[in-house]
């Protein structure tokens, strides 16, 4: 395959600051790393499309050619030896999720397609959601759900979280909450398959080592009947993260710091494949907060290798066998990039672009109406326990209303029972009641997209609620509710900081 070797700096990290702001450039860098499944240096490359008189590697003997991660699953998938970037080929989905947003809309698609009375190609292999527009009197929201109620009894889809008590949502066992969070939690993200969904985050569960990608709900109607999909072979960039990651960092800061680096365009179509000692430390929750936000990125898919702390994970909660793959020593990826996350800093993404990437210090001045800890991005056990450190550290009150929503019942569950490590044996929901926040609210996505207009949290009005700091994923203009809203991305740390003072607050005023 053709490719053009890159300049390559020194070995250090490309982190080195430029300037008093610290926000360097990305460099692409040679380098060695020891976080990898093994050691390797090499150059950047950067992959281009085989000239079509190209002699391509026989699929049968013994040459073969070195694939990433996502090639490999692509090529199992499709049952092929080998697979290269640009290429389309037709994948076997291994589960396909949708909600109450999107499953409509497939469902109609399916059965315009398939025929009123066609069957689904397998009851066990999709799941079905509804999370989005919940607690909501909104006519249209709960006829969507009511949709989806009907199909999967007519269907007799097996993994049907339903939910029929709006009042009280512990009334409904089988209702889960935000489907990203849900699907890890109840055993259905597993390494070296493909997951497709009919919502933009669904890579949320490439922290398990396989492909999850969103998908349109006419591309979901043909999987629905067929278990097949038409994909094309994603290039990947590789994040290699090492160093210690400072007790004041999350993985929210250290996917702000990527994006604001290569922009919300600069991962278009691409695999976004993360390594390093940094992200081997990092707790699978803390995976798929970095794997959620690639899309942010343009990202096709974002992917973690699976290893002793994916498979801790995955105890007890599937008896579905699975095989992890890795991406080969001398495999060719777009471009590589080396990060040292000690260098980092807290960071939020500015309105309204999350890729207007500041440092929380260098917004001290920013005056905020509301804090929202919350989304499939932020509103997991351990970005609740992250604020709950916060509060705990600082003894004080919020001085903005502080609206807090767990992603899952497992979740709101969690804050009540789970003690906060050196709290004595407060639990979160003490710890916040304490600080003055909202009391917990029901699971679901709540504001993190607006919804409804009587959305818990919504932002309603231009001027009682008009700035936010928030650990969902987006802050585009009426992304949560009123077009003039302004939105700061933030992590768990920073958003609790910036609660107890009405400012957006670097965190380390608090946790240092």
């Amino acid at each position: 395959m053709a490719s053009s070797t890159i300049a390559a700096g020194s070995a250090t990290s490309s982190f080195i600051k430029k300037n008093e702001m610290g926000l360097s450039s990305f460099t692409p860098t040679s380098f060695r790393t020891r976080s990898c499944k093994r050691a390797f240096s090499k150059k950047v490359v950067s992959v281009m499309s085989p000239p079509q008189s190209e002699r391509r590697p026989s699929t049968t003997g013994s040459v073969k050619t070195a694939m990433t991660m996502t090639e490999k699953i692509m090529a199992r998938a499709s049952e092929k030896s080998q697979v290269v970037p640009g290429e389309n080929v037709w994948v076997n989905v291994d589960v396909l999720m949708t909600h109450d947003v999107c499953g409509p809309g497939t469902i109609g698609i399916f059965k315009k397609e398939f025929g009123e009375n066609a069957k689904v190609w397998d009851r066990e292999k999709i799941v079905i959601i509804p999370d989005h527009y919940i607690f909501t009197s909104d006519e249209r929201a709960n006829r969507n759900v009511d949709i989806l109620r009907d199909f999967c009894a007519e269907q007799d889809i097996k993994y049907f979280y339903d939910i029929k008590d709006l009042g009280n949502f512990r009334a409904n066992p089988d209702y889960k909450g935000v489907c990203h969070v849900a699907l890890a939690q109840e055993g259905h993200c597993r390494p070296g398959e493909v997951l497709l969904g009919t919502d933009s985050h669904t890579c949320n569960a490439g922290a398990f080592g396989q492909f999850a990608s969103g998908i349109g709900n006419t591309d979901a109607g043909f999987v629905m009947g067929t278990g097949k999909s038409l994909l094309k072979v994603p290039p990947t960039l590789r994040f290699i993260l090492d160093g210690e990651m400072p007790s004041y960092l999350l993985a929210k800061d250290l996917i702000l710091q990527i994006i604001g680096e290569i922009t919300v365009a600069g991962a278009t179509y691409k695999s976004m494949e993360f390594v390093g000692s940094a992200v081997e430390s990092l707790t699978m929750e803390e995976r798929m907060t970095l794997c959620n936000m690639v899309v942010e990125a343009g990202g096709k898919n974002g992917v973690v290798p699976a290893d002793s702390t994916t498979y801790k994970y995955l105890e007890g909660k599937t008896s579905v066998e699975f095989n992890p793959v890795y991406s080969d020593d001398n495999a060719r990826f777009l471009q590589q990039y080396a990060i040292n996350v000690s260098k980092l800093e807290p960071l939020v993404a500015k309105p309204h672009s999350p890729d207007n990437r500041a440092m929380a210090r260098e917004c001290k001045d920013v005056k905020i109406d509301r804090v929202y800890i919350g989304s499939c991005t932020g509103g997991k056990t351990e970005d609740f326990l992250s604020a709950a450190k916060v509060f705990l550290a600082s003894g004080k009150k919020v001085k903005v209303p502080t609206f807090l929503v767990p992603a899952t019942q497992k979740v709101w569950m969690d804050l009540y029972a789970m003690a906060v490590p050196g709290s004595g044996g407060k639990t979160c929901s003490q710890i916040f009641e304490e600080a003055g926040c909202d009391t917990p609210a029901s699971p679901s996505c709540g504001a993190c997209l607006g919804g409804p207009r009587d959305t818990y949290a919504r932002m309603n009005e231009p001027k009682a609620s008009h700035v936010c700091v928030s650990t969902t994923n987006r802050n585009f203009p009426g992304r949560m509710g009123h077009k003039e809203g302004e939105i700061y991305l933030a992590s768990p740390y920073t958003a609790a900081a910036s609660a107890l003072t009405g400012y957006v607050t670097d965190p380390r005023d608090y946790l240092q």
